[in-house]
């Protein structure tokens, strides 16, 4: 299993043959207006450009997998480039409406779709109104029969739901947002600083850590991190990639992949339909 981290949470997940664009952002620096709402240090985002192997690690990609559609996830030019491919683009049922009225070919991502094992594990983007508010995600659960199983967390705080999934389909790899956002108001969004901390002890493996560096309202650091990851003697097993780094994972052994469990969304609320007019 490769994963080659581009930017935020966009990366090109290689999984046996698939080659899965994950959350694409493609745009240019600059073309969003800031997400930090109060508290000073709004920017344009995204921060940073894309880096120069971009284009390339993007032609090989084969589908597409949105988490959820917020427009750091899957922004205007990630649209236009995924609808100019004719790529399919697989997500949670709470999205397919959406999706499918921007002219994609969207798909609902369920188990044994593209020969995988497949989980949709809900995040929680946030807690109380904020959380509620930033509406459902959907982190997924991938698991070939010959590769390292990976869990993308997507955009999510350390919830009961997240802390479960990794104790009971223990991932080989988990790829979780670091960034700690927080739009000046109402909490962190992602992972605080120290949630990033506890779910590396509770990982059951390798960890990955992306969303950083890349937008106004995500103040956490790479070398933060990694300083704060050594210190807990981490450095071994959790890796925070800079854009364009390319990662490579091997299964440990050879034991069956742990079963999936079927996971039902709720309906979509207004949430979904502020979300769908930010994408």
């Amino acid at each position: 299993m490769q994963i080659h981290h581009l930017r935020n949470a966009t990366l090109l997940l290689t999984l046996g043959q698939h080659r899965l664009l994950i959350d694409p952002l493609l745009g240019k620096p600059g073309v969003m207006p800031g997400f930090k709402m109060f508290g000073g240090g709004r920017k344009p985002n995204p921060l940073v450009p894309l880096p120069p192997q971009a284009e390339e690690c993007l032609a090989q990609a084969t589908a597409v997998l949105i988490t959820h559609e917020h427009p750091d996830h899957f922004d205007a030019a990630g649209i236009e480039w995924v609808r100019a491919r004719k790529l399919p683009v697989w997500a949670s049922s709470i999205d397919l409406p959406s999706l499918r009225r921007k002219g994609l070919d969207a798909r609902e991502l369920r188990d044994g779709d593209l020969g995988l094992s497949v989980e949709a594990i809900p995040g929680q983007h946030g807690r109380g109104p904020i959380g509620w508010l930033m509406g459902q995600v959907s982190g997924f659960y991938l698991a070939h029969p010959d590769e390292p199983s990976v869990y993308l967390t997507s955009d999510s705080v350390l919830s009961d739901t997240v802390v479960a999934a990794m104790a009971r389909l223990k991932p080989e790899v988990v790829v979780a947002p670091a960034g700690s956002a927080n739009m000046g108001l109402g909490g962190d969004i992602l992972f605080s600083f120290e949630e990033l901390i506890t779910l590396a002890k509770q990982a059951p493996r390798e960890v990955v850590f992306n969303h950083l560096e890349a937008l106004d309202h995500c103040p956490t650091t790479r070398d933060a991190l990694r300083k704060r990851i050594a210190e807990e003697g981490l450095s071994a097993r959790v890796h925070i990639p800079s854009d364009g780094e390319l990662l490579h994972f091997h299964r440990q052994d050879a034991a069956p992949h742990p079963r999936t469990q079927p996971f039902v969304t709720k309906a979509p609320g207004f949430q979904k339909w502020l979300t769908s007019k930010l994408g």
